[in-house]
């Protein structure tokens, strides 16, 4: 038997509560749905940009490679690095249902390069594809940050969707059932009362 008294009032005030549970497992139900649309659109842009970044892998790979059969690798290790100083990451953030989400470009303005002493085809192009990971990386990164922030958020919704459809609104219906049975009941005996009273 439920903790409440059973009156109609407390039978209404419970069906209200039912009614906004309810509406509350719609809302989370639809926000699972978008946020899993959101992931699927995210996992097609993270394809796309880590088979760009593992083809700008393999070019700066292939550079090192040639550089290092040119310079040796004692050689390499002397040779001036690019100047990142001026690149910038610019983020443009955004939010979906509450849930941060960013996107970024890594932007590397011409620097003029140190001077080498011994300036080479090989070594530029390896300073190159280096620094060109860099622009592939980032917008990766950007969509795997997202990735896991619409995940967890994701799970946190299905868990209380799920909440208040298995554990909350499955209670609620049971004690609204004592209640009204309750009620019935109360009603049968004011009734048995009132016959045999007159």
């Amino acid at each position: 038997m439920s903790e409440f008294t059973p009156t109609r009032s407390v039978v209404l005030e419970l069906k209200d509560e039912r009614r906004a549970m309810q509406e509350g497992y719609v809302f989370l139900d639809e926000k699972c749905l978008l946020l899993a649309g959101e992931m699927l659109r995210e996992l097609e842009r993270y394809a796309g940009l880590q088979r760009a970044f593992l083809a700008g892998w393999d070019a700066a790979v292939t550079a090192l490679q040639r550089a290092v059969a040119r310079h040796g690798l004692d050689g390499l290790q002397v040779y001036p690095p690019a100047d990142l100083g001026a690149a910038t990451l610019r983020r443009v953030p955004r939010t979906l249902m509450g849930v941060a989400l960013q996107e970024a470009e890594f932007a590397v303005d011409p620097v003029p390069t140190p001077p080498s002493v011994e300036r080479s085809p090989e070594a530029e192009a390896c300073r190159r594809a280096f620094r060109q990971l860099f622009v592939h990386a980032a917008p990766l990164a950007a969509v795997a940050g997202n990735l896991t922030r619409l995940e967890q958020e994701y799970r946190r919704a299905v868990r209380r969707a799920r909440a208040l459809q298995d554990v909350l609104l499955p209670e609620l219906d049971h004690v609204l059932y004592d209640i009204e049975t309750r009620l019935e009941e109360l009603e049968q005996e004011d009734a048995i009362w009132m016959r045999h009273g007159k």
